[in-house]
Order: C-alpha cells, then sequence, then structure tokens
C-alpha cells in the first residue's frame, strides 16, 4: 500500500469512529427533516456505520490501488469472527437455548435469599459473563442481553440503562478471561505465547472474576429499587420453554457447542448453522423470529472493523512498542475503546522477545477497556443491538455508554494491576 493509502485509511477510520460518536445526533436530524428519515436512520445505526465507511474504503482503493489492488485487499482480510459472531447469536437467541438459559437462571435466583428480580440481574451480569470463558464472550452477551430485556423498563432512568450496559460490556470483555480459547484478545496470542487455560486461570482469570463479581454487587446494590418484573413477565420467564421438547433442546444446545468448538473454521461453523436453520424451518412451533437482521447488523459492524482495521498497523505497532509495561497496560485500556481489542494484543503477538510483563499489561490492558465503547470489543455490537430499543431514541448514546462503564472499567483496572 502506498503511504497515501495508508493516510487515506487512517483518515477514515478516524471518521468512522466520529461517526460512531454522533449517531444519537444524525438520528436526530431525522425527526427533524421527515422527508429525509429513512437516509438519517440508516446513517445513525451504530451497527451499520463501519460498513459504510469500509464501502468508502473500498472506493478509494480502487481508485489508488485499482479494482485489483483493492479486491486483494478485500480477500486477505480474515473474516472469521464477524461470521462466527453472526453464527452464535443467531442460535444463542433462539427459543430453544433461551428455555434452557432462563430455566437455569430462575433456579439459581430462587436459590438466593433475595427478590426475584434482583437475583436474576445480578446473575446475568455475573454468572453468564463468566459463563463466556467456555461458551465464547458472543454467546454470553447474547444470552445476557435478551434476558436482561424484561428487567430494564423503557421508563426507567437512562442512568440506570447507562450503567447496566457499562458493567455488562466490561463484565463480558474481562469474564472470558478464565479460558485461553473464548476471548478474542487471549486467543489472538495464546498460542504464539504458549498460555493455556491454567495461565489464564492463575494469571487473569480469579482477578478477573472478582471484578466481575464487585461490579455487578454495587450496580444491584445503587439501583434495586428500579428492579421489579411485571407478573406475566414472572411467569413467562419461569414457564417460558416447557412446550419445547428436551431432544430439541439437547439437539440445539449439541450446534452451539459445535460452532463454539470449531470457532475458527467457517465451512464448518457455517455448516452447523445452515443445519440449524433448518431445523428452525421444519418446526416453526418450537422457535420465535430469529435474530437474523441483528446478527447481519453485527456482523456487517465487525467485517467493517476488519476492512478498516487492516490499515492501522503502521500506527498502532510503533505506538505501543515505544511504551513500557507500566504504560502499556493503561495505554492498551485507552486505545481500545478506539480500536477492537483483538487487534492490539495481536500486533503484540507478532513482535519477537516481548518480557513476560510486557505480554500481561498488553492483555490485560485490552480487556480491561473493552467496554468503553462499542468498537471497543467484538461482543459489545450484539449486545448494543439488542438493548438500544430500551434507551432513549432507540439508540445507546457512546458518551454515555462511556460514562456508564468508566467506574466498572475502574474497578477492572484496579483488580487486575493490583492484585
Amino acid at each position: 500500500m502506498t503511504q497515501m493509502t495508508l493516510w487515506a485509511g487512517a483518515l477514515l477510520f478516524g471518521l468512522a469512529i466520529l461517526h460512531t460518536f454522533s449517531t444519537a445526533s444524525i438520528e436526530r436530524l431525522g425527526h427533524r427533516y421527515p422527508a429525509h428519515h429513512g437516509t438519517f436512520h440508516l446513517l445513525a445505526e451504530v451497527e451499520a456505520v463501519f460498513g459504510f465507511w469500509a464501502m468508502v474504503l473500498f472506493g478509494w482503493l480502487m481508485f489508488a490501488e485499482g479494482t485489483a489492488g483493492a479486491v486483494e485487499y478485500a480477500d486477505t482480510r480474515n473474516y472469521t469472527e464477524p461470521l462466527f459472531v453472526f453464527a452464535i447469536m443467531v442460535v444463542s437467541a433462539s427459543r430453544p437455548v433461551m428455555s434452557v438459559a432462563r430455566a437455569l437462571v430462575v433456579r439459581l435466583a430462587g436459590l438466593l435469599p433475595v427478590e426475584d428480580a434482583v437475583a436474576r440481574f445480578w446473575l446475568l451480569l455475573t454468572v453468564v459473563p463468566l459463563l463466556g470463558s467456555f461458551v465464547t464472550e458472543p454467546a454470553a452477551m447474547t444470552l445476557a442481553a435478551i434476558m436482561l430485556l424484561p428487567l430494564i423498563r423503557k421508563d426507567a432512568p437512562e442512568r440506570f440503562k447507562y450503567a447496566t450496559v457499562g458493567v455488562l460490556f466490561v463484565n463480558v470483555s474481562i469474564g472470558g478471561t478464565l479460558t485461553h480459547f473464548a476471548a478474542p484478545p487471549v486467543l489472538m496470542v495464546a498460542s504464539t505465547w504458549g498460555w493455556d487455560t491454567a495461565f489464564m486461570l492463575t494469571h487473569f482469570g480469579w482477578k478477573a472474576a472478582l471484578a466481575v463479581v464487585i461490579n455487578a454487587t454495587a450496580l444491584t446494590l445503587m439501583f434495586r429499587r428500579h428492579l421489579t418484573l411485571e407478573t406475566h413477565e414472572v411467569a413467562e420467564v419461569a414457564e417460558g420453554g416447557r412446550d419445547v421438547p428436551l431432544p430439541m433442546q439437547a439437539l440445539h444446545l449439541t450446534m452451539v457447542a459445535g460452532i463454539v468448538a470449531f470457532a475458527h473454521h467457517p465451512p464448518v461453523f457455517m455448516g452447523i448453522f445452515l443445519l440449524f436453520m433448518a431445523f428452525a424451518a421444519a418446526y416453526p412451533r418450537h422457535h420465535d423470529r430469529l435474530i437474523l437482521r441483528e446478527g447481519l447488523l453485527v456482523a456487517s459492524f465487525l467485517a467493517g472493523l476488519v476492512f478498516l482495521g487492516g490499515l492501522q498497523q503502521w500506527w498502532l505497532e510503533p505506538l505501543l512498542l515505544s511504551l513500557s509495561p507500566e504504560a502499556v497496560y493503561y495505554g492498551a485500556a485507552a486505545l481500545t475503546a478506539v480500536t477492537d481489542n483483538a487487534a492490539l494484543t495481536y500486533l503484540g503477538s507478532l513482535v519477537p522477545g516481548l518480557s513476560d510483563d510486557f505480554k500481561y499489561a498488553l492483555v490485560a490492558g485490552a480487556v480491561v477497556g473493552g467496554g468503553l465503547t462499542v468498537i471497543a470489543n467484538a461482543p459489545n455490537p450484539a449486545g448494543a443491538a439488542l438493548l438500544r430499543g430500551r434507551f432513549a431514541d432507540g439508540q445507546i448514546a457512546p458518551l454515555g455508554l462511556l460514562a456508564g462503564a468508566a467506574l466498572p472499567t475502574l474497578v477492572a483496572l484496579v483488580c487486575l494491576k493490583v492484585l
């Protein structure tokens, strides 16, 4: 790539980030000018932002590098993660899988000596994010977000909503560090640096679990007066899924396990996904509306991030390597807010001879900052797509998310640094 193309890529990446922070204002323009509401609404879709700017970049590449160069660049990007998030998000949100997850949460909530809604809220922000270490973070985010919907009323204070999303995003980001295969930032370096599950559990996992519990407990105690469920919602959650036969539930859980097991092999996990689609079509009485639209928007977002992020290595890598282990911890947490955390750790895995302290600081900082923005961590767009309907104007404002995630991020920073 020419230097001009690299600069253009950085500029378009910056414009995409600025666009992400402006979606709420763009949506308001749509209400002000109803004749063009469709255009403004499309530009206000957070999940469509990076896909839009990726197309702009592709147009630039065709102009500056020629059609062959643009197509070659597009062909050499790795789109496995967007495809995986799409597949696991749709399958995890199916009624047979959700019925099992709901039943588990209801049973666990019944064991806690607090109100049902409070217990469920706390469990969804602790157990489910930590479960992401085994079923992957996108699956955990999908399950938690859908089951949080009845607990986040539209008339609840916006401060409560943003605090909830902030804790959810941070806890999912750090909750996937109990193993070496679930969190994308860890997965990028685990093989290269020889990190296994035992290493992750002893160096990262227990600290992350403590931060998850602190964040969820503090939020629950602070806003417990807003946690109520209508009678019909309690019954729906408690009874939901009983009409789904046990063999159907077992089959869908097996498909989830298969998608997770072959997460790095698109032909295999997409084949399993197509099998799921066939069963959903054959047994519509056991399935609700599939979240295909939401999944495709999230996949578009992540694919656009991959496409735009491929031209950022020239400035990100020297910046990271110029920092000390102490500085890289906080630097990675800050940089994660404006770029995918897996991209940061992947750049680090390409550099030979890094000290153990530098490796720990880079990965810890990357996962700690994973809740600050929608683009910071791959599962975040999935959570945003599922929960944004509860917010004013149907949008999760980036500055509101940043404020909601600030304190949980600070807790995670302290736990992974001091302990």
